[in-house]
């Protein structure tokens, strides 16, 4: 899977102001409803919690990959924030995360949410890729970096 093919600039946001795990968790779950009818925001903030609560999905590095199943969902989307300033987010190095990429899939999508996962931390593994989202001021910035 191409990571072009789940991101849009209309589910992209730049240096968000936040201080906690579950603002930003609340944050992305209303970029995700709003800018699709058929997501409701409280849906999708429970299944991000229900997942970090089984362990965080902070990677390391300021990176954090929280994702979760949505029933009636017909395709994986993404939703990539930055933050500013990087927040406590219990990631397994113990180092605050200011780059998340959410994931929602669907509900019955147990192998492709794998490979659209390890296709992610693939694309963040490079570090020319991270250090060009964190240099990012726009939406526009992070989907090209994302795009290289």
């Amino acid at each position: 899977m191409e990571i072009q093919a789940i991101v849009s600039l209309d589910r992209t946001e730049c240096a968000v102001q936040c201080n906690s795990k579950k603002r930003i968790l609340e944050i992305i779950s209303d970029i995700a409803a709003k800018n699709n009818p058929d997501i409701d925001q409280a849906t999708v903030l429970a299944s991000l919690l229900a997942r970090e609560r089984m362990g965080s999905t902070g990677i390391g590095n300021g990176i954090a990959l929280p994702h979760g199943r949505l029933p009636g969902l017909e395709h994986v989307i993404a939703i990539i924030v930055t933050s500013n300033p990087a927040i406590d987010f219990d990631a397994l190095d113990d180092q605050p995360v200011d780059i998340f990429f959410a994931l929602l899939v669907p509900e019955e999508k147990t192998e492709g949410h794998l490979q659209t996962l390890a296709t992610v931390a693939g694309k963040l593994s490079d570090k020319e890729t991270v250090k060009a989202i964190r240099r990012a001021s726009t939406s526009d910035d992070i989907i090209t970096a994302l795009s290289q």
